[in-house]
């Protein structure tokens, strides 16, 4: 639809046009709507026109509404609320599937080659450099061959390339100026390719100045379009996930009267506890072990807490940086060939570890770190917190002084995550005996090992957001102190 601004009336001008009016030029923008649900207002049971003439009925409320009804308009019928709950659950699944289907997205300067965005979605340890020359190479084969290619698909309006690249997928299509290149575990479903054709299509038409900038002079800045393709595919799902600080009460009211939302949020407050964000899949995973439901309808309803906001996506930049305040934290024993924990610094075990390491080479060390991580996840698995982190720290160890820094990042990690466990365990203890003590009117002795949990859950880097529980202990050492 097009609109006169400034006398408030539709207009048939053709799409881009410039408009000249006595006051202003006006440069139309052309918008069409995709997947609005109408709701007609009328019970299917007293509607003469019911089934048969509902999308002549639709499509003449729709242009009383001023709004253009063309040809290639698509009306669904969906008769029940159950029915469309269940599309917009079978819909929000698929988004999901794509998204957990994408390492990697690409896009190129059409005439140059030139990457203007690379934005990396997994580990997945693309060359660059490797990829593009791979991909040139096979465009300009299958272009200039006359011989079929069976490694080239087409859409229903635009060609689109797939080649297997060392274990993936590449999914490639072209538009005027822009190339674009997503990298894949497996083939791209049909839902996928729709998604890039309408992605391509409208980030030349939103930022068709910069790319005018890029083809006259070569210079570009595409990194502020990041925002844009992160919401076009849906990369939030795989964000790292925290819940919301606050809880508006009408909101609180709706999670309680609908029971997966409610399971949702408790598993998500478990897995907070030993970590600062979850994943929504460890999330549904977890609901799953408890609740015999379908994943697709435990996803719909965690999509309704993010555009509620209490479930909120956070970068994957924010979560990095998170283990790497951990890391720094502990940089300068690191750097003195030093060990995190002191439990084991003086151990026979390490101090023969450090002169044996003296004569390792880099494939000796890499052996023996796989021996002590396999003997900590054993270790962990028994609920030997410790002994796994003896082990962890040994790896690090080694992983440090020969400057293996994938592994530093990695063992980093685990011990963060062990270092959590094993503080959890500690708390209980000492809550524990803290409520034994105080029930036999041991206060004295109560107060201390309140303390002692009060301690570890002011750790920030052990627990984060338990504003709540530590003033709830507080409270409770306050209460005890009177009786003294």
């Amino acid at each position: 639809m097009i609109l006169d601004i400034e006398n408030n009336k539709s207009l048939n001008y053709p799409i881009n046009s410039i408009v000249v009016t006595e006051k202003i030029v006006i440069k139309i923008v052309y918008f069409q709507i995709s997947r609005v649900g109408y709701n007609c207002g009328l019970d299917k049971n007293n509607c003469k026109k019911y089934p048969d003439f509902c999308i002549e009925c639709v499509k003449g409320k729709i242009e009383r509404f001023g709004l253009n009804v063309n040809q290639n308009i698509k009306i669904t019928l969906i008769d029940s609320e159950e029915k469309r709950i269940q599309m917009f659950q079978d819909l929000i699944w698929q988004k999901f599937l794509d998204v957990l289907n994408i390492k990697h997205i690409l896009l190129i300067a059409k005439d140059s080659g030139l990457s203007i965005i690379d934005y990396p979605l997994s580990g997945a340890g693309v060359d660059l450099e490797l990829l593009t020359g791979f991909i040139q190479a096979n465009i300009n084969f299958s272009e200039s061959s006359n011989v079929p290619n069976n490694n080239v698909g087409h859409g229903t309006d635009r060609q689109f390339y797939e080649f297997q690249y060392l274990n993936f997928n590449l999914l490639l299509t072209n538009s005027e100026f822009l190339r674009i290149c997503l990298v894949l575990d497996n083939k791209g479903s049909d839902s996928l390719k729709t998604l890039v054709k309408e992605f391509l299509t409208d980030y030349e038409s939103r930022y068709l100045d910069k790319i005018g900038k890029l083809v006259r002079s070569g210079r570009f800045d595409f990194k502020n379009t990041i925002d844009f393709i992160i919401d076009t595919f849906n990369i939030k799902f795989i964000f790292p996930q925290v819940l919301t600080h606050t809880f508006l009460p009408e909101i609180l009211e709706l999670i309680k009267k609908n029971p997966i939302q409610k399971a949702i949020i408790d598993f998500a407050k478990e897995l907070l506890i030993s970590k600062k964000f979850f994943f929504i899949i460890n999330l549904i995973d977890e609901v799953q072990k408890i609740v015999n439901i379908k994943a697709n309808i435990i996803l719909y309803e965690i999509y309704q807490l993010i555009e509620k906001g209490i479930i909120v996506p956070t970068t994957i930049e924010t979560a990095q940086d998170i283990i790497i305040s951990f890391q720094e934290s502990q940089a300068i024993r690191i750097a003195n060939n030093e060990l995190i924990s002191p439990i084991i610094a003086n151990e026979d075990a390490i101090n023969e570890l450090k002169e044996k390491a003296k004569n390792m080479d880099e494939e000796e060390v890499k052996k023996a770190i796989i021996n002590f991580i396999k003997k900590a996840e054993t270790a962990e698995k028994g609920l030997i917190y410790k002994e796994a982190q003896k082990e962890c720290e040994k790896a690090l160890y080694l992983a440090t002084g020969f400057d293996l820094k994938d592994d530093v990042g990695r063992i980093s990690f685990m011990i963060l995550e062990l270092d959590k466990k094993i503080k959890e365990s500690e708390l209980r203890y000492a809550l524990k005996v803290g409520e034994k003590s105080e029930k036999k009117k041991d206060y004295i002795r109560a107060i201390n090992y309140y303390k002692e949990g009060l301690k570890i859950l002011q750790d920030p880097l052990v627990f984060d957001e338990n504003e709540t529980r530590i003033k709830k202990l507080e409270k409770k050492i306050a209460h005890i102190k009177k009786h003294l």
